[in-house]
């Protein structure tokens, strides 16, 4: 679905990163601070443009296109939907509005969408009727931005998912209802992928496989169990701690 190929960013944030992602798999990326895991995320959903390397990514047809140089816009339309760290306001524009449009692209909503919108605002632990109506600005506290953001991603149901750390700023029962929301998307999405970028055990847990990168660089992927046991192992060093219990 994805390939990136030698991948580079500036003069040390990013060097030489090579990543595929498979069709349906869900991956997680951690690491220290700082070590370039949500600039790699900005290069996939094309906020930032690397200055080397070269990214390939699968249309419907199954046909690669090289998107190196695409606008975020336009990797939109072929199927990449981006969740950032700092969720951003929308003076003017509804819960219910911003919702619409991520389903259908339209701002009409039509009656057999409403039951989906409650569906996303519940799934990621917003009463609709307290949320329907409110505009997307400086009223809603950063965690309420955070998963009105996340409900609006998951209504693209696009090819290719990345959140970057959509852990921030939500409390645990959204936390926990979270994981669920991954796990489910999965299995509703058919060959959907999912790109996390996380330090939270939880989230890794659910991961296919996880990638560990350190000072710009794969320090080394692997499924869950091995990757969690090389993070958390004793005496680990500062480059391995990436996960937090």
């Amino acid at each position: 679905m994805l390939e990136l190929k030698d991948i580079s960013f500036k003069k040390d944030i990013l060097k030489d990163v090579s990543l595929k992602v498979k069709p349906g798999e869900l991956i997680v990326i951690t690491g220290p601070n700082g070590s370039g895991k949500s600039t790699l995320a900005e290069i996939i959903a094309g906020i930032k443009t690397p200055n080397k390397g070269q990214i390939l990514f699968a249309e419907k047809n199954g046909k690669k296109t090289d998107i190196t140089d695409l606008a975020i816009t336009d990797r939109a339309k072929l199927g990449i939907a981006y969740s950032f760290q700092q969720p951003v306001h929308f003076k003017g524009v509804k819960v219910r509005d911003l919702l619409q449009i991520a389903l259908t692209g339209e701002e009409t909503l039509v009656q057999s969408n409403d039951k989906k919108i409650n569906q996303l605002l519940e799934s990621v632990g917003l009463e609709p009727s307290e949320y329907l109506d409110r505009e997307i600005n400086s009223s809603l506290s950063g965690g309420e931005l955070k998963r009105i953001e996340i409900a609006s991603v998951l209504a693209r149901g696009a090819k290719l998912t990345i959140f970057d750390e959509p852990e921030a700023g939500i409390d645990i029962w959204s936390f926990d209802n979270l994981i669920k929301v991954f796990k489910k998307s999965r299995k509703e999405i058919k060959n959907s992928s999912i790109i996390i970028i996380s330090h939270q055990r939880k989230i890794m847990e659910i991961a296919d496989r996880i990638i560990l990168i350190n000072k710009g660089k794969i320090e080394k992927s692997g499924d869950a169990k091995t990757m969690l046991e090389y993070i958390e192992k004793p005496n680990e060093t500062a480059s391995k701690k990436g996960a937090r219990k």
